[in-house]
């Protein structure tokens, strides 16, 4: 028997909107969408974060751009959406951020859970405080893994002495970094007089053209084009300082003007190529491995 009243009106879903329900998709870049309300057509070019909410900016086929909440409100194909933040752009930011904690600050891989070594005989040598602070903000994972001690001597005008005191051999390598070392200084003359003699074999003494370790740091990383000229007769940090702006009448406004150097430093990218160049040779000078069967000094 056939029902003259059709079907129960109130059966089913009777609520569902003409146009279907709402799904959610992601706001990928390239997506074609139409905002309801206005009734604007255009492709995602990009979604940003703003005054606490997200907006949605969709370019249209003449090239004009503009800006919607994002969520509800679109139609894909003619079937209303809501558009939610796209994951794969979240997923590069954290494969990104991973990537960048995955190196150390020098740019090699990091090692988790591997504890520091313990002391190895070879050591690297640089002339100050500054010198071995450099040093250890940059490599001082790496030297850590691989048990490599950074000490200070306090400049290299007993360059000799130093090396004749520390003694090295075989499985005890001495590298030494200084600073300013060009053709015809006081520090070349030195660096020529005492890196011969017997123990020429283990030690290599390399440095940098910078008249002091901080100008081996890159003058952008201060608001600088360039490294100011300092004229002779002015002590060089005290100069810098002057032209930066900064206090310099005592030793501590020194250390602090230092300490703000060293806090633009973020890694190996901030420092100048030569530098690089020869902390890295000497670290690889003074982790050479031993040859099978020698022993110690």
């Amino acid at each position: 028997m056939n029902d003259r009243y059709g079907s129960d009106v109130l059966s089913g879903d009777w609520r569902v909107p003409p146009r279907g329900r709402s799904r959610d998709v992601e706001a990928e870049s390239g997506l074609v969408v139409e905002d309801v309300q206005t009734g604007w057509c255009g492709a995602v070019v990009r979604v940003e974060k703003a005054g606490g909410m997200y907006v949605v900016h969709l370019e249209d086929r003449r090239g004009r751009s503009r800006g919607f909440p994002l969520g509800p409100g679109f139609l894909l194909d003619g079937a209303p959406v809501v558009l939610t933040p796209p994951k794969a752009a979240a997923r590069a930011d954290l494969a990104a951020a991973r990537q960048a904690a995955s190196r150390t600050a020098s740019g090699s891989r990091a090692v988790e859970g591997m504890r520091a070594r313990v002391a190895s005989g070879s050591r690297i040598f640089v002339e100050g405080r500054h010198d071995a602070e450099l040093v250890e903000k940059v490599w001082g994972d790496d030297l850590r893994i691989e048990g490599v001690v950074v000490e200070m001597l306090d400049g290299v005008d007993d360059l000799a002495g130093a090396i004749a005191e520390f003694q090295p051999g075989t499985g005890r390598r001495m590298g030494v970094l200084v600073d300013h070392l060009v053709p015809g200084t006081k520090e070349h003359r030195i660096v020529q007089q005492a890196a011969g003699g017997p123990y020429a074999a283990h030690v290599r003494v390399l440095g940098h053209p910078y008249v002091d370790v901080w100008q081996s740091v890159r003058p952008e990383r201060l608001g600088l084009t360039a490294w100011p000229v300092i004229p002779r007769g002015t002590s060089w940090k005290d100069g810098i300082c002057e032209h930066l702006g900064w206090p310099h009448r005592t030793q501590a406004d020194v250390a602090q003007a230092w300490k703000r150097i060293l806090g633009t430093v973020r890694g190996y990218a901030d420092l100048e190529p030569s530098l690089l160049a020869s902390v890295e040779e000497l670290i690889d000078f003074v982790t050479e491995p031993t040859p099978t069967g020698q022993g110690g000094p």
